[in-house]
């Protein structure tokens, strides 16, 4: 795990001075798939795998990054018109600054040094846990206070327009407003929320199927693509309606026949998915564990058959995780294609379930999976070593 001290002897090393330290979480989707860019219901959770950022400011406007990751080091001046997206992780940060700077905002050079502990291409976020961090470090370092909503707006701002991905706004949403110990409902159009307590003794553990993911690629644009055809179909008997979350799922059945197979299909998984997050915040206010695992499990089967955006670790992995004592509810977790489970587990079995899911899915596959038991963290913040162990593992 990284430590504030060991980043900050490091940041010293490399620029001579010492720096202010941030971090940002990833985060776990509980439940609410693919329904975010649909101005619909998610239920994240950040969680402890951070993305530190060490920052000073420069008398210049250039950004010197340092990947501690990669050990590789680059430099950008903000002032340069022709800056381009890369394809290199360096993106997340330079498209996070250009999107601060066309919000009005006049920022500083900077000196950063990034370290990441979320695994890439697992579906928990790394990409929106390093523009949050950056953004963060970024604003403080020009003397501003971010607004936490304004932060994960412009965040999302730079992945869509500068990376290319055209993500919702969760997962930047509960990486800027996480709360320890807690589940977050997010309305995706009004951006209003809830923390929901996530029970004493339960425990969310994220097993990482070894197959990784891009979301930049060809397959989540064309699901959004493929909702925005199921609205402007639908619009002309149901008008009015701006995205999928405005389509009950009684209209949606009276009107199938308007829409092609696989449209209808997607459109299908969104408003039932939708459906089924406000159930399942009903479910965990009522302390309903059993009905929130039904619902967790009924997302699954409608992300796999529906959306199609399972693919065969993930379903063995989920087919394991229901088997073994203790488990609540267990989904795939994140834009899909690979990626991650994340499973409610009863805490004092948590240990147990691990073992039996790693040795099982390894016999399965021939791939031996990463398994973290977390708990709900805070969003991002500037920490210093007295308070590093805030949501931390």
């Amino acid at each position: 795990m990284t430590s504030v001290p060991a980043l900050t002897r490091r940041f010293t090393e490399l620029f001579g001075k010492k720096p202010r330290v941030y971090r940002a979480p990833g985060r776990v989707n509980l439940i609410g798939e693919h329904t975010d860019y649909n101005d619909g219901f998610v239920m994240p959770a950040a969680i402890g795998l951070h993305c530190w950022v060490a920052v000073a400011p420069r008398s210049d406007r250039r950004l010197l990054l340092h990947s501690g990751n990669i050990g590789q080091s680059v430099s950008f001046d903000l002032d340069d018109p022709e800056l381009a997206p890369s394809g290199q992780w360096t993106d997340y940060v330079v498209g996070t600054a250009r999107a601060l700077e066309q919000s009005g905002i006049k920022l500083r050079g900077a000196d950063l040094l990034i370290q990441g502990e979320i695994p890439f291409g697992s579906g928990l976020s790394s990409s929106a846990a390093i523009e949050v961090a950056t953004g963060m470090a970024l604003l403080e370092n020009a003397g501003g206070r971010p607004d936490l909503t304004e932060l994960a707006v412009v965040c999302r701002r730079a992945e869509n327009e500068f990376v290319g991905a055209r993500v919702g706004i969760m997962d930047q949403f509960i990486s800027a407003h996480g709360r320890a110990g807690h589940a977050l409902m997010l309305d995706c159009r009004s951006l209003e929320f809830r923390l929901l307590a996530i029970p004493a003794g339960v425990a969310l553990v994220v097993c990482n199927t070894g197959v990784k993911h891009s979301i930049a690629g060809g397959e989540y644009n064309a699901r959004r693509a493929q909702c925005e055809q199921g609205v402007r179909l639908l619009s002309s008997v149901l008008p009015g309606i701006r995205a999928l979350r405005d389509v009950p799922t009684d209209q949606l059945e009276a009107h199938k026949e308007l829409l092609p197979g696989l449209i209808y299909r997607r459109c299908r998984h969104v408003v039932t998915e939708n459906a089924r997050v406000e159930a399942a915040g009903t479910a965990l206010r009522s302390g309903n564990l059993s009905r929130f695992g039904e619902l967790m499990a009924a997302s699954h089967r409608s992300l796999r058959d529906d959306y199609e955006v399972s693919c065969r670790e993930l379903d063995i992995m989920v087919e394991i995780a229901n088997r073994q004592p203790g488990v609540i509810g267990a989904r795939m977790t994140g834009g899909g294609f690979g990626g991650c489970t994340v499973s409610l587990v009863r805490a004092d079995q948590a240990d147990g379930f691990r073992e039996n899911v790693a040795v099982e899915y390894e016999t399965s596959t021939g791939i031996r999976p990463e398994l973290y038991v977390l708990t709900a963290a805070d969003g991002v913040h500037e920490v210093d070593a007295l308070d590093q162990d805030r949501g931390s593992l």
